[in-house]
Formats: structure tokens, sequence, C-alpha cells
């Protein structure tokens, strides 16, 4: 009993965390005072602030901030030059997020091309400290993840059920949790935390976009012309745009860390806000890491 307690308690915070993300998003850069955030998820201001500081390492304000971010070109421009430089930067304390958290195989070239028939895919929804998040898993992982988009899930469950057309789908939250809980703190949980599962489904090119994709370190951008070349195709760089946007693993596969070359932060299935606020909260989280070390 005492452990159910626990899960029930986790959980309001972790409502209240998604509750005030989403509010964020829906303002799409207007500012969302402290109070009004608190009030809607029935706490005083200065626990509210605490329990959401302290989940997503970043103050609401700040994330607020991150909706009118402006440091992106300069981000990409300085040390940033290739992708070769941005997976450097990622070695100096934090390690790469693949390399840490993330396990991946490939579907069948026959799952493939029968477009998922005969795989069930199990899915459900969680409050997370990134807001409320779309989850689905085969046997050997995740291959879905999505973010709410207006409110509900429904997009999200569009898209997925489109791009598995021919699986079987159920939903059951609560078997997805212990992947909620994981993304909860793949931010700062050491090496030791043990891997998330995914299940990539997609093209031969798609799928070396996304691992291309994996190798950005947290806290880095790059441009699709990076992604391209990194590929060993220059000229590519509409053809991943494509791939990069289909990308079916939201966040754990950080399309979201691909931008114009021109610094300009937009192009995301989930929103444009929803991308800045990833990115405001891992450059956050970076921040927070290299000041602790110095």
């Amino acid at each position: 009993m005492w452990l159910d307690i626990t899960l029930i308690h986790m959980d309001k915070k972790f409502v209240a965390i998604a509750n005030a993300i989403e509010m964020i998003v829906q303002a799409e850069g207007k500012s969302v005072p402290l109070d009004a955030l608190a009030k809607q998820a029935a706490y005083d201001q200065n626990h509210f602030q605490k329990i959401f500081t302290t989940h997503v390492g970043i103050s609401p304000k700040k994330l607020q901030e991150f909706l009118s971010y402006k440091t992106a070109r300069e981000f990409l421009l300085e040390g940033h030059a290739t992708l070769d430089a941005a997976y450097q930067a990622g070695l100096s304390g934090n390690g790469r997020l693949h390399d840490l958290f993330l396990k991946c195989e490939s579907m069948t070239p026959g799952e493939v091309k029968t477009r998922g028939a005969g795989l069930e895919i199990l899915w459900g929804v969680a409050n997370t400290s990134l807001g409320r998040v779309m989850i689905a898993e085969t046997a050997r992982g995740i291959c879905w993840l999505g973010f709410e988009v207006d409110g509900d899930m429904a997009r999200s469950e569009q898209r997925m059920r489109t791009y598995f057309p021919m699986a079987q789908f159920k939903r059951h939250d609560a078997d997805i949790f212990d992947n909620a809980n994981k993304i909860n703190h793949i931010l700062t949980a050491s090496a030791e935390q043990s891997p998330i599962k995914l299940d990539i489904y997609g093209t031969n090119f798609q799928i070396q976009v996304w691992r291309a994709l994996l190798q950005i370190p947290i806290g880095c951008v790059v441009s699709y012309q990076m992604i391209a070349e990194a590929v060993g195709n220059k000229k590519a760089s509409r053809a991943v745009g494509t791939a990069v946007g289909s990308n079916p693993i939201s966040f754990l596969i950080p399309c979201h860390r691909v931008i114009q070359s021109s610094g300009i932060v937009e192009n995301y299935g989930w929103g444009t806000a929803r991308k800045k606020i990833l990115l405001g909260i891992e450059a956050q989280s970076q921040n927070d890491k290299k000041s602790s070390i110095v």
C-alpha cells in the first residue's frame, strides 16, 4: 500500500507540472504569471515553484523566457560549425544521450514492408517533467512518443495509427509507467540508469538520419545541412528535413535539436513553442551541470 500512495503522490506532482507546461505552451510566448500556474495546480506559489524547478530543472519564468529563444543562431555558430564539433562539445563531462540512455533496435525489412501487420503495440498517456506525453511500445521497446497538441492527444494517436496502419493497439496507461519515469529523470540521471529501449521503424535513409540525431549532445543544436553531411549526402538537406519531421519517437530521438542554419527555431510537429521549451530545458540542464563541475 505504501508503494501505491507513493506513486499517486508522484503522479500528482507530474500532473501539476504537465498542466503548467501545457498552459505555457498554449500561451505561445505571452507571459503566464506564477500565481496563475500555482492556482491551476492547487499549490502555494513557493511550493509550486520548488516542485516545478526540481523536476523540470528550470523555473517557470526561465522556461517562458526560452519561448523567446534568441540564442540558437549564436549557439549554432560558436564552436559548432560542423556536426563533429557538436559531438565534441558533448564529451566534456555530460556524455551523449544515446551512449547513456538509449538502446536501439530496428524493425526487420519485412515488418517495414507490411506496415506493422501482426505487430502488437501497447500505448498510454503519462504526466512527465516535459509535460503530458503519449508513449507506445512493442515487445522490443518504445516505437512512438508524442506530445499534446491543443490540449489533447488526439493528433498524436491519429499520427501513430497512420504510421502503423496494420498494427494492433491496446491502451493501458499503467504499463508505460516505467519508461515515463525514466523520461522524468533523463536529463539528470547518471550513466547507471538502465537504458530506454527504442524500436525504430523506418526506411534505411530515415534510420540513418535518426541515428545521426542521436549523436547530437544534450544542449546542442545543429542545422539540417549538418545532418545531411553526417549521412554522407551534402545535397540532401530537404530529404533530411522530411526524415527529421517523420521521426516517430520525439525527444528521445532529438529532432528538436535541428534548426535552420539561420538560427530560426520552428518546423516541429508538436508546435514551435514545444520545441523551444525542450531546447530551453536541455540548455539549462547542461548549464547547471557545468556550474556544478566548476
